[in-house]
This record gives structure tokens, sequence and C-alpha cells, in this order.
């Protein structure tokens, strides 16, 4: 379902971000347990321009998630060897199991954006993909795959100000690269291409969800919401569990300190 856009709101503070955090992040541990007990397969696809807070909206969903249940999927470039196949080939390698949740940061997708503005595929590829990527979608959808498509929306005042942050910060200097710079002069050419692929691919089987990004924390708290209405999941969280005494160390003895290499106490 389509829903209006609202008026812009005010940056939310960071103790009433953390207090509705702190109850997302319950829900959807509920939920992995939920996924987990019903044998359930579910893939999420975050897509958006750079420096929509893709990086950041994943970490915040995979934090309290168990590593062994919920893995995230970020490809780099393809070898010489996966650029001779299929074109959706090393995205089928990382579906999950049973049980299991799979993030994509960034997906096949790659196709209809990047490679496609900086001309990194050919036309005839560029538009097989498009094609071809609802029949893929479908194929998964149909093997009984959940799978949600999220789109990172942020302006182009906004994508500046934080282009320039990462300029000033030597932390975030990793953050821009090359491709990141190029996309910077690129705002209305990544434009048309991602309406062009919302156009094919924005389908009734897996539709996409735009999640408005200039305020990174609203952003965060609204796509784990949406996540959680998604899936109607159960409570199946194992009980509290009671913990009996330790037992006793009978005539062990720790070896002296004097013994043993310490890491200099500097804080």
């Amino acid at each position: 379902m389509k829903t209006k856009k609202t008026a812009k709101a005010a940056k939310m503070k960071r103790k009433d971000y953390e207090r509705e955090l702190a109850k997302l992040h319950h829900e959807l541990v509920k939920l992995q347990h939920w996924i987990k007990d019903q044998g359930l397969r579910v893939v999420i696809v975050f897509e958006g321009r750079d420096t929509a807070g893709k990086g950041g909206t994943i970490k915040r969903i995979t934090e309290p998630l168990n590593p062994r249940g919920a893995r995230v999927v970020a490809l780099g470039t393809p070898s010489d060897r996966e650029r001779t196949q299929w074109y959706f080939q090393r995205y089928v390698a990382h579906l999950p199991a049973a049980g299991e949740i799979v993030v994509f940061d960034r997906s096949w997708y790659n196709r209809s954006g990047v490679e496609r503005v900086l001309g990194f595929c050919t036309e005839e590829e560029y538009w097989e993909f498009l094609h071809s990527c609802p029949e893929f979608e479908r194929m998964l959808v149909r093997s009984g795959i959940i799978l949600l498509k999220y789109w990172l929306s942020v302006s182009e005042e906004e994508q500046e100000n934080r282009f320039q942050e990462r300029a000033r910060n030597p932390l975030k200097h990793w953050k821009l690269s090359d491709i990141d710079l190029k996309s910077r002069n690129l705002w209305v050419e990544y434009s048309k291409a991602k309406d062009e692929a919302f156009f094919y691919t924005d389908i009734p089987e897996a539709p996409w969800y735009t999640v408005e990004a200039d305020d990174k924390r609203r952003a965060r708290l609204n796509c784990i919401a949406h996540i959680l209405r998604q899936l109607s999941y159960e409570d199946v969280m194992p009980k509290k569990i009671k913990l009996p005494p330790r037992p006793s160390h009978g005539e062990y003895q720790r070896p002296p300190h004097s013994k043993l290499h310490f890491v200099d106490e500097k804080y």
C-alpha cells in the first residue's frame, strides 16, 4: 500500500530514538525465534543512493539478532569468473536456508543502478536484467522465500551534507570511494535509473517500499517497524532461564599473577 508523504518533522531526539529502538529490538528477537521455529526463509534487500543510511539501518536491524541465523551479504566487485556467470548466480549462493534471515546491503539491483549509470554493463545486459529480474523474484517468492525490498530515499541537500561530513571526518574517509564521488555529480542520472528500475520491478509479489531517510533515526525505526508488520509472528521465545548455583572449584588453584602476561591497564 502506498502512503502519502507527510510534512517534514524535526530530527528525532536521541533519548526518544533509543527508547523506541529498544522496544523494536525486543520484537526483532521474537521475530527471529518465530522464523527459526517455523522454518521460514527471509530475504531483505536494501538499496538507495550513497549516504542514504543503508549500512546504519542494517546494523540496527541485525544488532540484537543471533548471527547464526541472520547474516548480511555485501558483495564486492565481481571477479573475472563471476562476470561470465548468469548474472543472478552469485546472489543465489547467499539465499537463506530454513530459519534464516539474509539481508542484502545492495543486491542484484546494482545492475540497474551503478552499473547502468557508470556504464559498467552493456545496454543489452541492462535490458535483459529489467526483464529477467521480476521473473527471478517471482521464482523466489513461489519457492516460499519472503522477499522484502527497501529503497532508502535521501534528498539532494541532505546527501550533500553527509558527503561533506564524511570528507571532514577522517574516520569516515573510507566511505568516500571513487564511485561515491562520481555519484555526487550524477543526481539526475541516478534518479532516472531508479525510476526506470521501479517501473519494471515494483511487482505485486515483491513491491518496493520507500523509506524517507533524511532523518536517519526515524528511518531506522520506521523500517524496522515495517518489517515487523510484514510477518505475522507469535512469541515462541524460550522461557526465562534460572541458573543453578555454580559448582565448587574443588582443589583447583589459579596460577599466580606473576606468572602471567597482562595487558597494560591504561584506562
